[in-house]
């Protein structure tokens, strides 16, 4: 079985759900601590030809707090109309935006399960059968750090094969994996490219902006650009 486990972040880029399609089981890490300017609330999207910075609004939003002790506020219909205004003429505009109007509508107001909910819409708009599950839903040593923590929630999973991201290939070790019984292999993403309207491409978007542009068998393709190394 091969398991993936990240932080959730809200309507990440692409590389994220490609991690999600590789593996059988994701688990959303939402018993960690929350990252201030981190990818957890925020990413960006197409705005007049670049890059526009977005958040989602917190509550005592804090270092010291677990992402799962932290609350979106309720309202978020600026940023929602933010979105609607700027790809309301992309070619995928009706078909994504009623998914997006229900994320943003989720009555479950904790950052945690409001984010992971996120990530499970697009994965069911995008028909991926993986598996989510919450890592707070488990008994997982809460006092391993680092790989050690890996490790141990792979054991719990029943992982033989764990995933990450190509940026783990500095923080974990493949042999010490390896002595535990795992085979870990990182995601390489591809250079991906798609039109968006009439400007030069913007590259590393919210998933939101691929899907905007792409068809769900498009989108498919494009998750298939990556090597694991």
């Amino acid at each position: 079985m091969k398991l993936g486990i990240m932080q959730p972040y809200f309507l990440p880029y692409i590389g994220y759900f490609q991690l999600i399609k590789a593996v059988d089981r994701y688990v959303i890490a939402d018993d960690m601590n929350y990252i201030k300017q981190g990818w957890i609330n925020r990413n960006n999207i197409l705005l007049g030809g670049s890059p526009f910075r977005f958040n989602l609004t917190l509550i005592e939003a804090s270092i010291n707090k677990r992402i799962n002790e932290i609350y979106v506020v309720e309202e978020q219909y600026k940023l929602l109309k933010t979105i609607e205004v700027n790809y309301r003429k992309a070619p995928y505009f009706n078909q994504v935006f009623p998914t997006i109007e229900g994320i943003f509508g989720y009555e479950d107001k904790n950052l945690a399960r409001f984010v992971g909910n996120s990530i499970i819409k697009i994965a069911g708009y995008l028909r991926l059968d993986t598996e989510f599950l919450y890592n707070s839903d488990h008994e997982c040593e809460q006092t391993l750090k680092g790989q050690e923590r890996l490790i141990s929630n792979c054991h719990i999973y029943g992982a033989k094969v764990y995933i990450n991201a190509i940026g783990g290939t500095e923080l974990y070790d493949k042999e010490t994996f390896r002595q535990a019984g795992i085979d870990l292999l990182f995601l390489k993403t591809h250079p991906i490219e798609y039109k968006q309207f009439n400007h030069p491409f913007v590259p590393n978007l919210s998933i939101l902006d691929v899907l905007m542009f792409n068809s769900v068998e498009e989108t498919n393709e494009l998750l298939m650009q990556y090597e694991l190394v």
